[in-house]
């Protein structure tokens, strides 16, 4: 697959023919200018994961691209109406993209403070032909899907985490190749420290990589 990130959560998914953009937030560049998607995934409804300002500019750009959310966004966009139709996929619910198929699965946020609501976050999984649960984003969840995930979008950096977190969560997922996300937050300095030590501490059998703003990237 060929992965480009936009920073933040913000990532464009090329697999077998299908392109697919998640969660094009207000902490992430240059997701307005991609054209000829087949697919916009949002996990939540966070202003960093959804930008509603820059939305309506993308949907336009890309009209036969399908939309799904979390329940509570595609509500929340349904009710705006300048975005076109979206879609909820739920935890156990799938579509399908010519020969790719997308999963919902995990169904929450995670906690950033026991007084906050826990909010919807649709975990999602694609398939390839050849390669069950070939990636998966989290959106801002921990969550394990208990099969092997081949390429991880990996929560790194965030007000509801600590470092040990991320080191835990891709040693238990452990999947053939781990990039960090939600990064938007840090500084510079800050996401060297932290993408260091979760990169001395992953699994011996996982690559984890930093990927470049908006370079594709054969992963």
């Amino acid at each position: 697959m060929r992965v480009t990130s936009y920073d933040h959560s913000c990532v464009l998914v090329e697999l077998a023919g299908a392109r697919i953009l998640f969660d094009p937030g207000n902490l992430s560049t240059g997701f307005e200018d991609v054209t000829g998607l087949d697919a916009v995934l949002i996990t939540h409804q966070h202003p960093d994961h959804a930008d509603l300002a820059r939305l309506p500019a993308l949907i336009a750009a890309n009209p036969d691209a399908v939309r799904y959310a979390d329940p509570s966004t595609a509500a929340q966009l349904n009710a705006d109406g300048s975005m076109g139709v979206w879609s909820v996929l739920g935890p156990g619910e799938s579509f399908t993209l010519g020969e790719v198929t997308v999963r919902g699965t995990g169904g929450r946020h995670a906690v950033i403070h026991p007084e906050l609501p826990v909010i919807d976050n649709t975990v999602y999984l694609l398939d390839a032909p050849d390669q069950r649960a070939a990636f998966m984003h989290p959106g801002d969840s921990f969550y394990i899907p208990f099969e092997k995930v081949d390429v991880l979008a990996l929560p790194a950096a965030a007000p509801w985490m600590k470092v040990s977190e991320p080191v835990d969560y891709v040693r238990a997922v452990a999947p053939r190749v781990a990039f960090p996300i939600h990064q938007g937050i840090q500084s510079d300095a800050g996401r060297s420290v932290h993408n260091t030590r979760i990169d001395e501490m992953k699994p011996s059998s996982t690559t984890f990589t930093v990927l470049d703003s908006g370079v594709p990237t054969d992963l």
